[in-house]
């Protein structure tokens, strides 16, 4: 099992509808939202190219938004494969 942890952007919550739309994926198991973090649960990973586009909500105008980052990690071995960030569009 795969995890990818996703770091939210400052002020920003994930759209109740985005969750539905990632848990339709065959690949996807789980998800879990914890304050500004969600957690997508994969069944695998292989050399196939995956796209996941989460949709968020912004709920507090926050200025200067710091770069946020995204982890993607073997549930057994959490040692992990760092994406160093992202941004959000129109920051």
């Amino acid at each position: 099992m795969v995890i990818v942890e996703v770091s939210l952007l400052s002020g920003f919550i994930l759209a109740p509808g985005s969750r539905m739309l990632l848990e339709r994926r065959t690949i996807v198991k789980k998800i879990e939202v914890k304050a500004d973090v969600v957690y997508i649960y994969l069944e695998k990973l292989n050399d196939e190219s995956q796209t996941f586009i989460l949709q968020l909500e912004q709920v507090i105008q926050m200025k200067n938004l710091k770069p946020a980052s995204i982890k993607v990690y073997d549930y057994y071995q959490p040692g992990g494969l760092q994406i160093p960030s992202y941004s959000g569009a129109g920051s």
